[in-house]
């Protein structure tokens, strides 16, 4: 059912695309990494963690050289993301390019002890290397009261017969 969203449709461009994009990401830095073949079909899809938004709203990820997601992205660079915020009923979709990188400068900011757990020699590990996913398009929908006061407005509107609209969504030009 799609109710009419005139009032809860906001489409956010450029500096609000970016702020959107790393607010959320900065809550909920998980997503599902998704790849595409080189036919344009659908590729593959693997949790990853963002590690940063920079401030032209490029999305930052640590990966090995030997990856299949490093060979895919070498082939065909554009990638999607899709996230969720657990516990709030929110989600973000981005299109975009993946370039695969090394850049020890960017690297050292962005590194944590944890990623030893994948890379053993640390950052000089030479599997290790960045992905820079710079957004081309996206799309957000959120609650405004989170996803407990969401249901109890859903449930209220169906005992009532009226839609009580509780989301914003729009697109996010970068």
């Amino acid at each position: 059912m799609d109710t009419n969203n005139e009032n809860h449709h906001q489409d956010l461009i450029g500096e609000d695309a970016v702020k959107k994009i790393h607010d959320f990401v900065d809550g909920t830095p998980g997503c599902f990494f998704c790849t595409s073949d080189v036919a344009g079909g659908p590729g593959d899809a693997r949790p990853m963690t963002a590690l940063q938004v920079d401030a032209q709203g490029n999305l930052w990820f640590v990966s090995a050289s030997d990856s299949l997601k490093n060979l895919e992205l070498a082939a065909e660079p554009s990638a999607t993301l899709y996230f969720q915020a657990s516990g709030r009923a929110e989600f973000m979709h981005l299109e975009g390019i993946a370039t695969v990188l090394r850049d020890p400068v960017k690297l050292k900011e962005l590194w944590s002890f944890t990623m030893k757990t994948w890379f053993a020699g640390g950052e000089d590990d030479p599997r290790v290397t960045l992905i820079k996913f710079a957004p081309t398009y996206g799309y957000y929908w959120d609650t405004k009261h989170g996803r407990a006061v969401a249901s109890v407005r859903m449930l209220i509107g169906a005992v009532i017969g009226k839609a009580l609209v509780d989301t914003v969504e729009g697109r996010l030009d970068v």
